[in-house]
């Protein structure tokens, strides 16, 4: 919910500030920069003091996040908005896996990969919803930050009384303390050494594609529609929300595959494939306007039929006792994507390419599937 503070709103801070897309892409690259070495770092943090304080601190931080969005007077505001949204964001994926390895069954981890892919497309999904819809009806954007605040609030106070439920010191699955006594080695090997294994880099790599398509869809798929068929705001906005409804049903579907398909790349690779054609048709200007922009959200589909595989991948390329550490290492790729794309992307809606921003997404998301096919052969030798 919160990654998607400040694009929903960019229209009304070109109309408030007078900014261009490329001042935009900047403040989504601070987010995702601040993310993503954030992210890298939480992991050593969550491997040694657990994933629940680190997850209440980043949940205090979304909620200074929106507060400085709401008492934003300018761009610099802006940017303290999204610097503040970047470290709040930083520690979720060390620690949500953390805590689902250790407090899910491994029959049923595939299916808990689901559930937490799902609820993220969900959060992706309300948010435009939510942010643009208390604009229009308090008429101010700032009354919208208000509101996210309290989301935080609220999540942060359930977190707190169900405090139990997300102790990954209790975990009834925690393999990093059977592994260690199984193996003494493991206990003396160097937290750094996981570096040394290319799986976790073409995993990196994987994300860094794939999220750089994403970065194109969730920040500027809106105003390129506009700007290549002519339709209104009230129509594009949704097809952000649109995208990550259709991701949660793929997700759904994937979770079910990945404990059917024993090569994972290959679900991932198939459903990534139809993404990419998809975007290739919502750019071709073949289409009508409003099939065009039902197509750039049905690509959702593929990407999350590809979310559960995805993760079931990287957990089978890290080593034992460094969930934290790859998770975060990985998952910074992320991050990483979004923050190099998003102002690649703004220039060329800046320079009126808005049919680049299909082309260069679906062009990602087949880096993106010839990435995953490595990591597959490799854990497959």
């Amino acid at each position: 919910f919160h990654h998607l503070l400040l694009p929903p709103l960019f229209p009304l801070f070109i109309r408030d500030f007078g900014l261009s897309y490329s001042e935009l892409g900047l403040l989504v690259t601070v987010f995702f920069l601040i993310s993503g070495i954030g992210q890298a770092l939480s992991g050593f943090l969550v491997d040694k003091v657990g994933a629940r304080p680190v997850l209440y601190a980043a949940m205090t931080s979304f909620i200074a996040a929106s507060l400085a969005g709401a008492l934003a007077q300018g761009y610099g505001g802006l940017m303290v908005a999204a610097a503040l949204a970047g470290l709040g964001n930083a520690p979720f994926h060390p620690v949500d896996f953390t805590i689902l390895n250790k407090r899910v069954s491994p029959q049923r981890l595939g299916h808990a990969f689901s559930v937490h892919g799902i609820s993220g497309n969900l959060g992706w999904a309300v948010s435009p919803v939510f942010l643009i819809g208390l604009s229009s009806a308090f008429g101010s954007w700032r009354a919208a930050y208000l509101g996210s605040a309290m989301v935080a609030v609220v999540v942060l106070a359930l977190l707190v009384l169900r405090r139990d439920a997300i102790d990954d010191r209790q975990g009834a699955w925690s393999h990093q303390r059977a592994d260690a006594k199984a193996n003494p080695a493991l206990a003396d090997e160097h937290p750094m050494a996981f570096l040394r294994l290319p799986s976790v880099w073409l995993c990196f790599s994987f994300f860094f594609w794939t999220t750089a398509a994403l970065s194109a869809i969730q920040s500027f798929a809106s105003p390129a529609l506009g700007q290549m068929y002519g339709l209104p705001a009230s129509s594009t906005a949704f097809v952000v929300t649109g995208y990550m409804l259709c991701g949660a049903v793929g997700m759904v579907i994937g979770g079910f595959l990945v404990q059917r398909v024993a090569r994972l790349e290959r679900t991932i690779a198939v459903a990534m494939a139809l993404s990419a054609l998809l975007l290739l048709l919502a750019g071709s200007g073949w289409l009508p306007g409003m099939a065009a922009a039902g197509a750039a959200a049905l690509a959702g589909l593929g990407t999350g039929l590809a979310g559960p595989s995805r993760d079931m991948l990287i957990k089978r390329a890290a080593p034992p006792g460094a969930t934290g550490r790859v998770y975060g290492t990985v998952y910074s790729g992320l991050d990483t994507g979004f923050a190099l794309a998003a102002p690649v992307f703004g220039v060329m809606l800046d320079h009126g390419m808005a049919n680049a921003i299909f082309y260069g997404a679906a062009a990602a998301m087949t880096l993106g599937i010839a990435s995953a096919a490595v990591v597959g052969r490799g854990l497959k030798t």
